[in-house]
């Protein structure tokens, strides 16, 4: 018998879900909204939830992260009325078991049911994986989790693995971790960075070559492709490869063997290949600037790193992690923080994330040298600036969040309401700029957003705008 949660506000289908549930001898515990679905799932031990999009109090694709976290990590079965395929998208990367669209069959809805207990049941019986070596990737937040959660996953097999995501994000680390996590862990890890091989030596510095192959071939060299031999090949920024070395390494990939430059002899090497890139590979497939089925090997597996503006709650902790390891590295006493630093830190929306937050924090310690503590006046002038201006266009804004007046007490909220509304206006107010200036082309409101199409979706529909009606 297991434990399950419904979460919709439709007291009719909530009904007939709680009865085929009963039938199929399990608990049921019902909820209609965010608030309450979020409390239940914390509370109690639940096997699956059944979630509907559309609540009174918000969108059930918010809380998906939240769910997950809950104590049982039960799987999710979204439940909803609207054709969305944007919200199906989220939804799926998010992790969920399914997504059923009203009105279904109970048959429909009894297989999804059982499909899900019957994973959990399997999952259950599995020897529980030893503690993930996270090498150096900071962070608790869900989004980080479930990064980690596929790290665990990618490290048990030998797959091919992708990690997307901007620069500075730590696409390397993530790799790094697969290799140390995973049976070739003793073996070499050879990375290789796409961006900065020279183009008339890509080919030699990946195959080898023989001497006296091409002027300046002096003595035989191997290639990294033979150095990772048992290891793992890390190709960072595999978008920059040239076209011309993409079909020379799709038969590497396909074959195990290769020619070095100037050689009549083939050389095996068996690797594990991890790739990373700050590019859309499925835009350049359209585009013809990367070959689709040398995409379709590299990407048995994707792991899609987030932002750091995406996870803001992981700064306090990134935070105290490079101030020791910074003041260490420098010789001097550990420094502490003022609410006002951290704050700070948290409102930038940081474009060359995690990377950038190291380097801006190195000149912060470096400006508060011999002072115990950091605050904002530390920090860089362009980011104090870029802040302030920030700052100053909010309270400028068309649209006033609950002014405070001081005369007036109890019209004041709290500061995590104010906040959170503050947030949310300029979000809106920002969308709706953006999709006015691009006429509403997703590309564009995409591109200059920095928003996954999955991410826009979900703002446009908690906002409830239109890339149509504005």
């Amino acid at each position: 018998m297991a434990r399950i949660l419904i979460i919709d506000d439709d007291e009719n289908f909530s009904e007939m879900l709680s009865d085929m549930v009963e039938r199929a001898g399990h608990d049921v515990v019902t909820t209609a909204t965010i608030k309450g679905g979020l409390e239940k799932a914390a509370e109690g031990s639940y096997e699956v939830v059944f979630l509907d999009i559309h609540l009174p109090d918000g969108s059930g694709l918010d809380i998906l992260q939240g769910i997950k976290a809950a104590p049982s990590s039960p799987e999710i079965i979204i439940i909803t009325g609207f054709d969305d395929s944007g919200a199906a998208e989220l939804a799926l990367k998010n992790g969920v078991w399914d997504y059923i669209k009203k009105p279904s069959s109970i048959k429909e809805m009894q297989l999804a049911l059982l499909r899900a207990l019957q994973y959990r049941k399997e999952k259950g019986h599995q020897t529980p994986p030893a503690a993930l070596r996270t090498e150096g990737i900071i962070g608790r937040s869900p989004v980080i989790g479930a990064c980690l959660n596929l790290v665990a996953k990618a490290a048990h097999g030998e797959a091919n693995v992708l990690i997307t995501g901007e620069t500075g994000t730590g696409k390397e680390l993530f790799a790094l971790s697969i290799h140390n996590n995973g049976p070739r862990a003793n073996k070499s890890f050879v990375v290789v960075d796409c961006a900065s091989l020279p183009q008339n030596l890509v080919e030699s510095t990946l195959f080898g070559h023989e001497k006296g192959s091409f002027t300046g071939a002096d003595k035989a060299r191997d290639g990294l492709v033979k150095q990772a031999h048992g290891g793992t090949l890390f190709l960072d920024e595999i978008g920059e490869l040239p076209l011309s070395i993409q079909r020379s390494f799709l038969r590497v990939l396909q074959m195990r063997s290769f020619r070095p430059i100037g050689s009549d002899k083939e050389i095996t090497s068996d690797f594990r290949l991890i790739s990373a890139t700050n590019r859309n590979l499925d835009k350049m497939v359209e585009e013809g600037q990367f070959r689709e089925d040398l995409l379709f090997r590299i990407r048995t597996l994707q792991i899609d790193l987030p932002a750091l503006r995406e996870h803001p709650e992981d700064i306090r902790e990134l935070l105290i992690h490079y101030i020791a390891r910074l003041c260490e590295q420098y010789g001097i006493g550990n420094k502490g923080f003022s609410p006002e630093f951290l704050a700070a830190l948290q409102a930038h929306d940081w474009p060359g994330n995690v990377r950038e937050f190291i380097s801006t924090l190195e000149k912060s310690i470096s400006e508060a040298f011999h002072q115990p503590t950091l605050y904002p006046k530390h920090l860089p002038t362009d980011i104090r600036i870029k802040l302030k201006k920030s700052e100053l266009d909010m309270d400028s804004g068309s649209e006033t969040v609950h002014e405070l007046h001081p005369s007036t007490i109890d019209s004041i909220p709290a500061l995590k309401t104010y906040r959170e509304e503050v947030i949310a206006n300029a979000e809106r107010q920002y969308l709706k700029r953006l999709i006015k200036a691009s006429d509403g082309k997703l590309k564009e409101i995409c591109k200059v957003s920095g928003l996954s199409r999955p991410r826009l979706y979900a703002l446009l529909k908690k906002y409830n705008l239109s890339r149509q009606n504005l």
